[in-house]
């Protein structure tokens, strides 16, 4: 067992007891953390409830620092990814658990082979350009920011979000709740939504993820 793998904010760690005391049958869960894949220049999160008996030997579980506290179960292939990092809450749109991490996966390099960034001929990029335009665009608006297609390949679209949606710790939730789907559900030839937004370089986000 190791302790502060991950600092749980006593706020966070409430709102998490909370939720895990509503599930059914709350007796020996867990809160899992697992990064799960990549969004531009951060890392993509999975956050649920799984009984802590099922984490495996190599998997850290860290207890809470407070009684009552709900253990926090990390699978080995996210251990050093999240080390060093912070789970928050913000109050922001509703209120929301919010990961600050120092840590940042490798640059992918910009685009993979092949695809070239700005060539919207395929009629695929245009009903992916329509649905950003006409539908994205004017639901994130109102946080100042606007997103826009870099380039499709395959069965995948590469979005660049600007304006107040750059560099916002909420970004992520706003690419895999809004525009992902949004864009899936209109393009069903398009399974995969990738963020290739330079997020480090945002200078006025409608939400910043630390607080520093």
């Amino acid at each position: 067992m190791v302790d502060q793998l991950l600092v749980v904010t006593d706020q966070a760690m409430k709102m998490v007891r909370e939720a895990r005391d509503a599930e059914s049958d709350p007796a020996g869960l867990a809160l899992w953390i697992e990064v799960v894949g990549t969004r531009g220049n951060a890392y993509d999160y999975d956050l649920y409830f799984q009984n802590a008996s099922d984490a495996r030997s190599s998997d850290v579980v860290q207890a809470g620092t407070g009684d009552g506290d709900v253990p926090v179960v990390i699978p080995v292939s996210s251990v050093d990814l999240v080390r060093g990092a912070q789970l928050d809450w913000s109050d922001e749109d509703d209120g929301g658990l919010v990961m600050i991490n120092p840590n940042a996966p490798a640059s992918a390099g910009g685009l993979p082979d092949g695809v070239i960034e700005g060539d919207f001929s395929s009629e695929v990029s245009q009903r992916v350009l329509a649905v950003i335009e006409n539908d994205i665009n004017r639901a994130i608006a109102g946080h100042g920011g606007y997103a826009e297609l870099v380039a499709t390949g395959e069965d995948t679209a590469y979005v660049r979000m600007m304006g107040g949606c750059q560099g916002c710790g909420l970004a992520a939730v706003t690419l895999s709740q809004g525009i992902e789907v949004a864009i899936k559900q209109a393009v069903p030839e398009i399974r995969r939504v990738v963020d290739v937004t330079n997020h480090a370089a945002g200078t006025d986000p409608y939400y910043q993820a630390s607080k520093k």
